[in-house]
């Protein structure tokens, strides 16, 4: 049999287990084991104990639950309600108003949180309560939040920015740089989604408050100063160097337990309802990105992924033609795998290649990594799907169908800067240059 075959054959096996309600981690496991016991000479038990220890035993990943937890704390004591009526006077005249929330706070956090999960996840535990108490539109809401979830492994600092500098032997620095400018300008287009959708149906958009004067703007708006400090605080001290995403993630926590205590919040109830709920939350996006780590060492040791990558090079195709097939190739196996094992698995074969063909590896990487945050929403192995699914008990797919418009405004962004790559080399150029 043929890996492409066996690639086809592994994902029939994994949508009928999920479709059976299989859970998610225990389904992505039983693939990996199903792959590598019949499809390789490797022992499945020792690698499906070594994935879920390696994933699960990391630093890094420790930032996740203490994000969770912070955007619970923010969910559980009157903060977020208290964001939400700060925004409103601003965002009032705005076709969709408080609906961009989601996208202004996605970009936000994903600027401190590094993390595509913790974002959906923080910002999805703040906003949807509210937004749904508000009567806006849910499914809007959930396809936003999906989507805009990705901007933290877009905007810097991003573990996926990390693991592609280290693959292409690039500038980190460079890397962060070029993913601002993009980043704002997927921002821009979800934003701009939102408008035209709520123009389109304006029933389903609750009524425009009364208009305030400016001083009425800027009292309301008091309350966000000290959620605004306290992550100006995290995104400084990260970008200083000061402190790693862990450490960051530490200081969330204990400014948001300061700004709730300081409200007269915070109760011993809400302390502890929040912590259950984080502990909860963090473990089964653990649980998913173990089992996704297992399958993603049974793709390797099948030589799936390489074997597609090899497959376009034999093509010998023009650039343009290049990138296009690129995209189906990443697409394909953004089904099946997480970002990170997309970029290592694929990296030796696809790098030079792009090379060759006279693209900027900086740019490369900002286009490979818009390519991830499509994976995240791409079923069956979508992970902001599965966040929002267990988060809220709606179907990956149902979830799926109402992101559609935003996977395609990612879509659009990757179209942009591939006929302007300026967009995303400008800056890195401009400030490593000032910076020589």
């Amino acid at each position: 049999m043929s890996l492409i075959a066996i690639g086809g054959l592994l994902l029939f096996i994994l949508l009928l287990l999920l479709g059976g309600g299989v859970w998610i981690a225990m389904g992505l496991a039983i693939v990996g084991w199903i792959g590598q016991f019949f499809f390789t000479t490797t022992l499945p038990g020792k690698n499906l104990f070594t994935a879920f220890w390696e994933t699960t035993a990391s630093w890094e990943l420790a930032a996740l639950p203490l994000f969770i937890w912070m955007g619970e704390i923010l969910f559980r004591t009157r903060l977020s309600e208290q964001m939400f009526e700060g925004l409103a006077p601003w965002l009032n005249r705005i076709p969709g108003r408080l609906m961009h929330t989601t996208i202004l706070g996605c970009g936000i956090f994903g600027s401190v949180s590094g993390s595509s999960a913790a974002t959906c996840a923080t910002i999805s535990k703040v906003a949807l309560p509210e937004l749904k108490r508000r009567g806006y539109d849910e499914r809007l809401a959930l396809g936003s939040l999906a989507t805009a979830g990705t901007l933290g492994i877009l905007i810097p600092p991003s573990i996926t920015m990390v693991v592609y500098a280290v693959a292409a032997d690039a500038s980190v620095i460079r890397v962060f740089l070029a993913g601002f400018i993009p980043g704002l300008l997927l921002m821009l287009l979800f934003s701009g989604y939102i408008a035209w959708w709520s123009l389109r149906h304006p029933d389903k958009v609750p009524p425009a408050e009364a208009p305030t004067s400016l001083a009425d703007k800027l009292r309301r708006s008091g309350s966000l100063i000290p959620c605004a400090l306290l992550i100006l605080f995290i995104v400084w001290v990260l970008v200083a160097g000061w402190a790693t995403a862990t450490e960051c993630a530490a200081f969330g926590v204990l400014g948001s337990l300061a700004i709730a205590i300081s409200s007269r919040s915070l109760t011993w109830r809400n302390f502890w309802d929040g912590l259950m709920s984080a502990t909860r939350v963090s473990c089964m996006i653990m649980f998913i990105l173990a089992g996704a780590s297992f399958l993603a060492k049974t793709m390797a040791f099948t030589g799936i992924p390489r074997e597609l990558a090899e497959g376009v090079a034999a093509l010998n195709l023009s650039p343009y033609a290049l990138i296009a097939v690129l995209v189906v190739v990443y697409l394909v196996l953004g089904t099946a795998l997480d970002g990170i094992s997309m970029i290592v698995l694929t990296s030796a074969v696809v790098l030079p290649m792009i090379q060759k063909a006279g693209f900027d590896l900086v740019w490369f990487g900002i286009f490979i990594v818009l390519l991830v945050e499509i994976a995240e929403v791409t079923p069956p192995v979508g992970f902001n799907l599965f966040v929002l699914q267990n988060m809220t008990g709606k179907d990956s797919n149902v979830i799926a169908r109402a992101a559609l418009p935003f996977f395609g405004c990612l879509v659009v962004c990757i179209a942009i800067i591939t006929v302007f790559p300026q967009l995303v080399t400008w800056l890195p150029d401009v400030v490593m240059g000032v910076s020589r």
